[in-house]
């Protein structure tokens, strides 16, 4: 079966595989138990070096729907007491051993205890079928990892704040809607999956017309790969890359496809998300209650960044106030743009421009950092 134009269009929403040449391929359908004990790797696989400042260990912990999930953990070395403490997750399509890692570790130099990791169905985490994406299971594995910090106790669980990156952005604008125990919210770089792949980018495909092209192209899949027991993939990012990519995707290829940021486990540096595999996000927008988030929250985004709509979006979803290529502060929540910066500078220390001090500034203000007594 051919997929449909529509379908690999919204399967890579993802974001990717709308440019995607790589041949779909088939995944088997679930035979694993998705509570079953996880085989973690041991030996240091990042895409960055070890800071000598920090201590590394790994770590799991199950969210609400029984799926256990992987984590790194990074602590200040010698660090006693109970610290404040961080989760981060992304990009959508990535693992932790790339950019969520390296924000987790920047952030345990600072000071903060920070766990990176695998969302549901991805990476070292569980969950079968594999590549599956879910706002609501998504959302959940940050209030997952916010249960995980909550009760270590060398964590102070009236302390904790989250980072979402890229299509993990939105997810984590979306658990500080729901969950009040996150005191403070950074989104960095960050995609509306939702926003994305009902309307397309930059408004493309948002007519119902269009969607609905879009829900009869992914239920003719899911019968397809009902029939045959397995899922087919959309492919990650196109490679090789053609001359005529769109420069975005460029940026992409330069990250995921080459030593920079390549690892064998992201679906992005490799064969994707299955097609029917954000089925959902067409129906179901994250922000929807944005504006009731009372605790704070920082966007960071890229001044030439493709996806900078999708914080300046977010931001006035938030505070009612309308922005377009500049720095903006309401009440507590801010929007950060970072001059010159394209989407991908944000995913690693390559350009040199990710604000790691301000960030960590930021939860040392909201967070009230500083180690207390057991």
């Amino acid at each position: 079966m051919k997929t449909p134009p529509a379908l690999l269009a919204l399967a890579a929403t993802l974001p990717l595989a709308a440019f995607a040449q790589n041949p779909a391929t088939e995944t088997p359908a679930m035979k694993k138990d998705p509570t079953a004990a996880l085989p973690l790797v041991q030996e240091w696989d990042k895409t960055f070096p070890l800071s000598d400042k920090v201590e590394h260990s790994k770590a799991t912990f199950r969210n609400r729907y029984g799926i256990e999930l992987a984590g790194d953990v990074y602590k200040p070395k010698g660090a006693e007491g109970r610290l404040a403490a961080v989760a981060v997750s992304g990009p959508f399509g990535a693992v932790k051993e790339q950019t969520s890692g390296l924000y987790a570790q920047h952030l345990a130099e600072a000071g903060f205890l920070a766990v990176a990791f695998d969302p549901s169905y991805t990476g070292e985490s569980g969950g079968e079928p594999r590549r599956m994406a879910s706002p609501d299971i998504n959302t959940e594995d940050f209030l997952a990892a916010v249960d995980f910090l909550s009760t270590r106790d060398d964590v102070d669980p009236e302390k904790i704040g989250i980072v979402g990156i890229c299509g993990w952005g939105g997810m984590a604008v979306n658990a500080a809607a729901l969950d009040p125990r996150i005191k403070a919210t950074v989104a960095s770089t960050m995609y509306d999956m939702t926003k994305v792949t009902a309307e397309g980018y930059f408004g493309s495909e948002d007519s119902a017309g269009q969607r609905m092209e879009k829900r009869r192209a992914i239920a003719a899949q899911r019968t397809a790969d009902y029939r045959a027991g397995t899922y087919k993939r959309a492919g990650g990012v196109v490679d090789p890359l053609p001359d005529d990519a769109p420069q975005f995707v460029k940026e992409y290829y330069a990250y995921y496809k080459t030593p920079r940021g390549y690892h064998k486990r992201s679906g992005n540096s490799n064969d994707g998300w299955n097609v029917v595999g954000c089925q959902s996000f067409l129906n179901m927008p994250l922000l929807a209650f944005a504006n009731e988030i009372e605790t704070p929250v920082l966007l960071v985004h890229g001044e030439k960044a493709h996806s900078r709509y999708f914080s300046e979006y977010a931001f006035e979803k938030m505070t009612g106030v309308a922005v377009k290529g500049e720095s903006k502060k309401v009440g507590n929540k801010e929007l950060l743009i970072v001059p010159g910066a394209v989407h991908c500078d944000l995913y690693d220390d390559v350009a040199g421009v990710i604000p790691h001090d301000r960030i960590a500034a930021f939860f040392q203000e909201n967070l009230k950092q500083g180690t207390t007594t057991p």
